[in-house]
């Protein structure tokens, strides 16, 4: 099993969006009792919360569920238990780096690093209108067929 852990700040926006989208592309792919996914934010600010409504709605509009999501905080734990823990930005990223023991640094990268595209941060759609959460997935949905044929890649060897 392959364990994926999306990160961003409060885990009501972008990650949820990623683990969305990922998740639906595993279990069309049949994939889903190979490779598991999950999201997080480096904040405990909205732990418990669902996803941003319009984050719902947007992906909703192109037949994701985010409807069973809840935000939580990135655990110590979760270091250990995930393979790649993919942050939406630098500065989630730097965040993980500075909780995360070297040993387990390799596990940490940008979610873009996966997406064919120019741009390396998924930006948060937070303070924005519908476009900002529609660029968003667009973002998202090219980065999981990267990271997705990615960890096909592993799972083969």
């Amino acid at each position: 099993m392959i364990r994926v852990l999306f990160v961003c700040l409060g885990n009501i926006c972008r990650s949820p969006t990623a683990e969305a989208v990922f998740r639906h592309q595993l279990q069309t792919q049949r994939l889903a009792h190979l490779i598991e996914c999950d999201s997080a934010g480096t904040s405990g600010y909205h732990s418990g919360d669902a996803p941003d409504r319009r984050a719902a709605q947007a992906a909703g509009a192109r037949g994701y569920d985010m409807s069973a999501l809840r935000a939580r905080q990135v655990s110590d734990d979760d270091f250990e238990r995930f393979d790649l823990l993919l942050a939406m930005d630098y500065n989630n990223l730097a965040e993980l780096r500075s909780r995360a023991d070297a040993t387990l640094q390799h596990k940490l990268k940008l979610f873009l690093e996966f997406g064919d595209g120019e741009e390396q941060e998924v930006p948060d759609p937070y303070y924005g209108g519908r476009e900002g959460f529609d660029h968003v997935l667009n973002l998202v949905e090219n980065a999981s067929i990267g990271l997705l044929q990615h960890l096909r890649g592993r799972l083969e060897s």
